[in-house]
């Protein structure tokens, strides 16, 4: 599967967060989207994941790793990536009158779980065996932060796009997010937006976000 950018843009406003992207993604590589607060790592994330509409340009998921044609004026983007992405991000609640068990069936009923792992299985993995009847909203913000990162690596998608993927995370949870990567992503595309070279140290290609900041019409990928 590849995720293809086509001289993408998106302002707020008059305000443009990034504009003349073109990229493509491709399955079994790590991709990092860096650059300081506000630089629009989160907005392309959002825009990739179909959460909100680019200004110009397009977003299109293809198993064909020539992008399709478009339109230089048009606008489009990807009608059914929703069942082919999971996204984990800090600003995406949990339903916290559930327990952890509860919340990930009910994900699954939206998004299939990869079959061979149960969901006790699953919470034995990130360190939430004995809480399974315990509601989210009596979870610290680390384990609220595990249980995310499991609704993401255990979704059976071809891209996990993730955000700030170890906020509030310890030294062992740092340490669960690494065995995740390593066991997980060898199949799927991994897009990561951070600032943190613990979470993206790993990433093969690296896309500067400010790069984009300002009409230039470039592409610099490191």
């Amino acid at each position: 599967m590849y995720i293809h950018l086509q001289n993408t843009g998106k302002r707020f406003n008059n305000e443009w967060i990034f504009r003349h992207l073109s990229y493509t993604f491709q399955m079994g590589e790590t991709y990092a989207l860096c650059g300081p607060n506000g630089s629009g790592k989160s907005t392309l994330l959002q825009l990739i994941a179909g959460a909100i509409m680019p200004n110009e340009g397009s977003v299109s998921f293809s198993e064909k790793e020539i992008p399709p044609k478009i339109q230089t004026a048009s606008i489009q983007i990807e009608t059914d990536i929703f069942s082919k992405i999971s996204f984990v991000a800090p600003y995406l609640e949990l339903i916290e009158e559930m327990s952890a068990t509860e919340f990930l069936n009910f994900h699954a009923v939206f998004k299939p779980m990869i079959s061979t792992y149960k969901i006790p299985q699953i919470l034995k993995m990130i360190g939430l065996e004995n809480t399974d009847k315990k509601q989210i909203r009596f979870f610290s913000s680390g384990m609220k932060q595990r249980l995310k990162l499991a609704q993401g690596f255990f979704s059976d998608v071809p891209v996990l796009l993730l955000d700030e993927p170890c906020t509030n995370l310890d030294d062992e949870g740092y340490a669960l997010y690494y065995d995740l990567v390593q066991e997980f992503m060898k199949n799927k595309i991994l897009i990561i937006g951070s600032n943190d070279k613990n979470e993206f140290s790993f990433c093969k290609n690296i896309l500067q976000v400010l790069d984009y900041k300002k009409d230039t019409g470039r592409t610099k990928i490191n």
